[in-house]
């Protein structure tokens, strides 16, 4: 097919359509960031060069050719978050467990311990949130949550409603920061977790909040926090959030998440 002084064949539709969808990609992952006004920069940038190379403008072709040269190390150093939650974006639509037709082969079962821990997390919820007890709980899934863990206290121990209410108590010395749950016992506790820095979350939210999308962004782990001041139950999970959640409802989420497994 001819376009005035161009010719375009069935390949370049696809070429363009395919790099049309993966900037699209990009740019909701960076969507509400201080990195999207850099990528758009960027572009302009690109484009001006594109523009000076195809007229023969030799000078200025040549400095922009330099500084896009340059530009790509510095773009992989400022979209370094970026690009790791692509390529988990890309890795997880392409895993078997998340296969629609394999999921039709099996039917995955929740075991008698996930069981017991959801509800000793549930019931602890419900307290914290009728008590106005602030509090951060992890629970790996597939990513692997060791970093996390070994920047807290290790306990390695049963879960329990007990056990969750004591280090969340004001004046425990471990309420500071996240609980992490691993294979249905308590890894660790007073975790720090990355802390998002996405435009497009609510200032009304908190530093608990902000480090739970942190976790979401970054790992498939899900994320509940108990808000100090509102007592208002969260639900966060790749990257995005329930708020305001009853205790039937935050139990409806972990049991969904926990069949996921």
């Amino acid at each position: 097919m001819r376009i005035g002084f161009l010719t375009i064949d069935w390949i370049d539709i696809l070429d363009i359509l395919l790099v049309a969808y993966m900037l699209y990609q990009i740019y909701k992952l960076i969507q509400g960031s201080i990195a999207n006004k850099i990528f758009f920069g960027y572009i302009l940038i690109y484009g001006v060069y594109l523009v000076s190379k195809a007229l023969g403008m030799e000078f200025m072709s040549t400095i922009l050719g330099q500084f896009m040269n340059m530009g790509v190390l510095a773009l992989l150093i400022i979209f370094q978050q970026e690009i790791r939650r692509f390529l988990m974006v890309l890795g997880r639509s392409t895993s078997f467990r998340e296969s629609a037709l394999l999921k039709r082969f099996y039917s995955p079962k929740v075991s008698n311990e996930n069981l017991s821990t959801l509800q000793s997390i549930v019931e602890a919820v419900k307290v914290m949130s009728s008590t106005y007890t602030g509090a951060l709980i992890v629970i790996e899934k597939e990513d692997d949550l060791k970093k996390f863990i070994e920047s807290g206290d290790v306990l390695d121990a049963e879960v329990s409603k007990r056990l969750l209410l004591t280090i969340f108590h004001k004046n425990s010395p471990l309420h500071d920061g996240a609980v992490i749950i691993k294979g249905g016992r308590l890894a660790a506790a007073r975790c720090m977790l990355p802390v998002s820095e996405s435009g497009t979350i609510s200032p009304a939210l908190g530093f608990r909040h902000r480090a739970a999308f942190g976790m979401s962004e970054q790992t498939d782990a899900a994320i509940i926090v108990v808000s100090e001041e509102k007592a208002e139950i969260s639900f966060v999970n790749h990257g995005g959030i329930f708020r305001n959640m009853s205790v039937q409802d935050l139990e409806v989420k972990l049991k969904d998440y926990i069949l996921k497994d």
